[in-house]
This record gives structure tokens, sequence and C-alpha cells, in this order.
């Protein structure tokens, strides 16, 4: 068995315009004062990392590496998941995924999706230079307006989906195992990979694509009603990535899993802060534990209650608390007879 490392973060809800948030020096000082030994890098964040110049340049990737090792943390991954978004997109959510772009591309579907793959494969890339091996994303989604079925949906609509989808993937994910990296999908609601179910389609039709891995995220599955628990023995081969984040589901007599379209305080399900929700911690950490998972545990906070610093600092101690040590024996070896095969013979009456 081997043990989790950790506590790391995720600077993307960080991140902003002013000190300390506002620069790659600053961000990872205050990563390690918070507690936390890594952190994960949002790859579209000008403020933080040009990604252009770590894809073409070790150097800068070194300094940047080195930067945040003086300063006390480690650069775990990169992620992409606002260009990974970008990658398939339905017409109906065009305008609402442009501020996820460049202004170049806005209003450009074609282009749009051309810039986001291009800057899927650069952080592939610059995740090669960082030394990192794996790469969080989001999949995109061409057929989530289609989630439920009404109208009854034609046959085919979905299949060719999800076909289209992995056509799109493909050679990212070429280019992945040229990099050695692992794409790891954030398995989310909004995307056409939200549920396991969805990711077998896709992965099937990438042709069980060794570099087609998954990022855990368990509050994605409080709110959907999913076992979170059992979803991690089902997939613990292709689990690459672990985000730590909670959540609760409340249903009342008004609503339920799709929330009446009310403001994240006012819905049923929520997301929280570590420790405030219903995600069973010790049962996923064990999980993890005993499948060999040997990556990090990267705290996100997202919190519909709590302010992000006091989130951020108690999300440290929280995953410190939670992380098991692996042992290197097992406890009743003090009891061990020391046989052989000729007393396990003598014993079973064999001899």
């Amino acid at each position: 068995m081997k043990t989790i490392k950790g506590p790391a973060l995720f600077l993307a809800q960080f991140a902003g315009d002013t000190a300390p948030f506002n620069n790659w020096n600053d961000i990872t000082k205050w990563a390690a004062d918070c507690g936390y030994l890594g952190v994960q890098l949002p790859s579209w964040d000008g403020r933080l990392i040009d990604l252009a110049k770590a894809a073409s340049s070790k150097d800068y990737c070194d300094k940047l590496a080195g930067i945040a090792k003086e300063n006390g943390v480690e650069i775990t991954d990169l992620t992409t998941h606002l260009q990974g978004q970008l990658v398939a997109v339905h017409p109906a959510y065009d305008k609402g995924f442009d501020g996820f772009a460049p202004a170049k591309v806005h209003n450009n579907p074609k282009a749009r999706q051309e810039w986001a793959v291009e800057q899927v494969k650069l952080a592939l890339s610059a995740s090669k230079h960082f030394g990192t091996s794996q790469l969080a994303s989001f999949s995109g989604a061409l057929a989530w307006p289609y989630i439920y079925p009404w109208p009854q949906r034609p046959d085919g609509l979905i299949d060719e989906a999800f076909e289209e989808l992995a056509r799109r993937w493909l050679p990212i994910l070429d280019h992945a195992e040229e990099c050695g990296v692992d794409v790891c999908y954030e398995i989310h609601p909004g995307e056409d990979l939200h549920d396991g179910i969805t990711f077998e389609m896709f992965l099937e039709r990438v042709n069980n694509h060794p570099r087609c891995n998954m990022l855990y995220d368990p509050s994605h599955f409080v709110l959907q009603c999913l076992d979170y628990i059992d979803h991690i023995d089902i997939y613990k081969d292709r689990i690459k990535m672990l985000h730590i984040k909670d959540a609760e589901f409340n249903p009342t007599g008004r609503q339920g899993v799709y929330g009446g379209y009310q403001s994240w305080v006012d819905r049923a399900g929520r997301f929280r802060s570590l420790g405030d929700g219903q995600v069973d911690f010790s049962a996923i950490f064990s999980k993890m534990a005993a499948n060999d998972f040997d990556g990090w545990a990267v705290v996100e906070w997202e919190c519909c209650l709590k302010h992000p610093e006091a989130g951020a600092r108690e999300g440290a101690q929280f995953v410190r608390d939670h992380i098991i040590e692996v042992t290197e024996r097992a406890f009743d070896d003090f009891a061990d007879g020391g046989t052989d095969r000729a007393a396990n013979r003598a014993m079973l009456g064999l001899d």
C-alpha cells in the first residue's frame, strides 16, 4: 500500500487581482503558510503562469517550480478545466462559455474550439516540462441539453454526441501519450462525462486509451445521489487524481436534485467547506489507501457559506488528519509462527 501525498490546494478559487493572490511568488507563500505542501496550478490564469512559455521552455518551468519550492510547496499538477470545457460546446452555451476564451475567438465557435484544443496540448507539454504525470480537465459537452429525456431523444442522438466528443479528444489523448501525461477528466455535471456510465461510454469510443483517466471528486456525486464509495472500487484503475471537497444534499418537499433554479445557498444540494458537509472522508481515504492511490489529496475550496481563506486554512489540517500513513507490516506479525510449506501441509493433514 501507499500513503497519499498532501495536503495540496487548487489555486483556481483563490487567484485574484489583490495581494497575495495576484502573483506566483506570493500565492505560493500564502499556501505554504496555510499548511499546504503542494499547489495545483490552473493553466489558464496568466497571473500565475504563461502557458505558451511553459510549453516551450523547461527552464521557465524549472523557475516556477523553484520559486514554489523556496516558498515551501511543490507543483502537483496543471489543470485545464476552462479550456477542456471549450473542446466541445453545445450552441445553447456559446454565449456563456465565450468568456472562457480570449476576445479574438468570441462569436466564432470553430476558432474557439481550435484555441481550446491547442491550449490543452500546450498544458500537456508544460506538464512534461514540470515533470508532473497528470493533467486535470473537463470533457466539454454536446449532449448536456438533452440530459433529461423530454422531449423524447431521437435514436442515435447520444451516440452521435459521444462519437464526436471522442473524435475531438483522441488527438489530444495521443499527444498526452507522447508527453507521458494522463488526462484526468473531472466527472462533473455540465460535462458529458458526469458519472461512471458516461465515462465508460466515452472510454469505449476512445478505444480504452491508456491516457483517458479520472479526477475523483465526491462532492459531485453527493449532489447526484450516486454511491461515491462504490465508485472508487469500480474505477480504481482509472482514478489518477483526487479533489477533496465537501457537499450536502438535503431534499425537501419543494426541491430535490435539480434545485429549482435557486442560488447555491438555497439549493437542496450545496458545496460546503471540509467537515461541514456529508461526505464520508474517512471511508474515502481508507479506500484510496487500500487501492494504492499515491497521488495528491488536493483541496478544492467551494462553499456557499464560509469565507475562502478560512476554508483553506481549515482544509489543510482536515486533510492532514485524514491521510492514512499506511503500514508496512500486518498487525498480527508478532504471532507469526514462521511456518514453511512442509509445516503447512502437515497442518492440513496432507503428509
